[in-house]
Order: C-alpha cells, then sequence, then structure tokens
C-alpha cells in the first residue's frame, strides 16, 4: 500500500513539474482591457481541439527558446481562422516551437474576431489595433526578453496574414504625445512571414521602406495563391527583399506540412529556416570592416 502511495506521490509530481516546463507567460496587450471593450476583458475564452475564440482580453502567449539556443530575434505569430476562431495549435503552437528550435523568442497573438458569433469587432478595425499594440509591446519589452529590437517581426496564417497586411506597410510611427509610453514606440515589423495570406488587405502599393519578406501558398489553393503573387509584384517593383514559394499541390491550411503527403509541403519551413539564416534574421548583421 506504501509503495502504491509513493508511486502516485511520485505521479502526480511528473505530472506538476510537466505542467510547469509548459506554463507559458501570458501578456494582455492592455493591462485594464482594449479601449472601449474594458468592461468585456474577464470574459473567458473558449477553446476546443484546434481552436480559440470569444477572445475580448487580447494577448499575447510567451514562447520563450532554450537559453543557450536564444539569438535575439523574434517574432509575433497571427493563427488564421477566417476571423470567426484562431487555428491555434497548428497555427500557433507549432510554428512556435520551429522557431524556437531556431532560438527565435515567440509572441502567438490572440487577436480579437470580427466574425466571430455576436462580435461586437470589426474586422478592418480591431485586429490591427490589437497588432500594432503587440508589436509596440514586445519592442517595449525587449530588454526582459533579451530582444533585438532591430530583429522583430510578424508571421501571418490566412486570415492572420490579412492582419499583417494590415499593419506591415504603413501606420507604424508611435505617437510621441502618447499618454501610454508603449503607444510612443513604433509599430513597424522588421521582417514578415505570409503563410497562404488572405486576400482582403494586399497593399495596392508596398513602400520601399516595408519590412523584406518570405511568402509560401500552394497554387492550388483557390482562396490564398493569388494574394502572395500580388504582394511578390508590389515588392518587386518596390525593390524590397522578398521570397517566394508557390507549390503545385497543397491546397489550402497546410500549417507547418506535416498534414501533407507531399515532400514540397512536408519541407516548406527548412525553407523558411534558409531564408532567415541567409536574411541576418537569426544573428544580427555585421558590416565587413576592411583593413
Amino acid at each position: 500500500m506504501k509503495t502504491l502511495s509513493s508511486f502516485c506521490t511520485s505521479l502526480v509530481m511528473l505530472v506538476l513539474c510537466t505542467l510547469a516546463v509548459h506554463a507559458q507567460t501570458v501578456i494582455p496587450l492592455w493591462p485594464k482591457g482594449a479601449p472601449g471593450f474594458e468592461n468585456r476583458r474577464n470574459e473567458p475564452e473558449q477553446a476546443k481541439d484546434y481552436w480559440v475564440k470569444n477572445i475580448h482580453n487580447p494577448s499575447l502567449t510567451v514562447y520563450a527558446p532554450p537559453a543557450d539556443k536564444a539569438n535575439g530575434a523574434a517574432v509575433i505569430i497571427c493563427p488564421g481562422g477566417g476571423h470567426r476562431l484562431l487555428v491555434y495549435n497548428s497555427e500557433g503552437v507549432a510554428p512556435a516551437k520551429f522557431y524556437n528550435d531556431l532560438g527565435v523568442t515567440v509572441f502567438i497573438l490572440k487577436y480579437r474576431l470580427g466574425r466571430d458569433s455576436l462580435s461586437p469587432y470589426k474586422v478592418d478595425i480591431h485586429p490591427k489595433q490589437d497588432a500594432y499594440r503587440a508589436m509596440r509591446l514586445v519592442r517595449s519589452r525587449a530588454a526582459e526578453f533579451n530582444i533585438d529590437t532591430n530583429r522583430i517581426g510578424m508571421m501571418g496564417f490566412s486570415a492572420g496574414g490579412e492582419v499583417v497586411d494590415m499593419v506591415a506597410f504603413s501606420g507604424w510611427k508611435g505617437d510621441p504625445k502618447a499618454a501610454d509610453l508603449i503607444d510612443r514606440l513604433s509599430a513597424k515589423p522588421n521582417f514578415i512571414v505570409q503563410v497562404y495570406p488572405g486576400p482582403g488587405y494586399v497593399p495596392e502599393t508596398v513602400p520601399p521602406d516595408a519590412p523584406q519578406a518570405f511568402l509560401v501558398a500552394a497554387n492550388d489553393d483557390a482562396c490564398c495563391s493569388l494574394p502572395i503573387i500580388q504582394l511578390l509584384q508590389r515588392y518587386r517593383k518596390a525593390k524590397v527583399p522578398v521570397e517566394m514559394h508557390m507549390y503545385a499541390r497543397g491546397d489550402h491550411a497546410f500549417n507547418m506540412g506535416m498534414n501533407r503527403r507531399l515532400k514540397s509541403i512536408n519541407n516548406w519551413p527548412q525553407r523558411l529556416a534558409d531564408w532567415l539564416t541567409d536574411s541576418n534574421i537569426l544573428q544580427p548583421f555585421h558590416k565587413k570592416v576592411l583593413h
């Protein structure tokens, strides 16, 4: 009996330790709740299987890489879900683990959903507010997370790609007179990664100071293959560094590649890892000194 009791105690301790290891820091974007909706910040989110919705207190969930791998780069991930829900596990947690293995600190953004049931939010307003705030908030806490403020990017999947398009090309400058010091900071991402981004907010023009970009989709994706072609053309016209991968097959929502029986799709994250390396995102760029 004593042996069984000891075993049960050990098992409980193991479970608690495992939960502690996987516990993540959650940072609300605004301490008192989203502006104009402060009275809804305590409403619980709904989560089941792969998704999260009913988001009234937008936040960032931190996934930090092992200390011996951390390299100072960071990325804010915007999962997709048609603005009705967030595909949180496969378009949030899975890419976070991928980036952590590369030494990148990850912040998964839970943004407000304009098409959720009885939502009071507008797709073209509130996710954009959340994304701008997320970029500024991460910059404001760069020292805390050992982040290089010149290597903070954004990644979007599907509808999350629309959120990235909303903020990546304009409206970056902070308000120098803002009472909240965070709102004085720049919201410009240093790079963007667009994975089958939605078609809704592709800019008509890309400015010459736009963040460098990595674009990926499948040609048989009826929804979201055209947006990366449009982005590529506009990046090329602006002469801003861009890399695009268009796969013949894969359709929509291939996530981090493991839900398809296609070698090319299985391995697309390696192309991203190559680009992150070649673009000096995984390490600071140092100009060569000629002696």
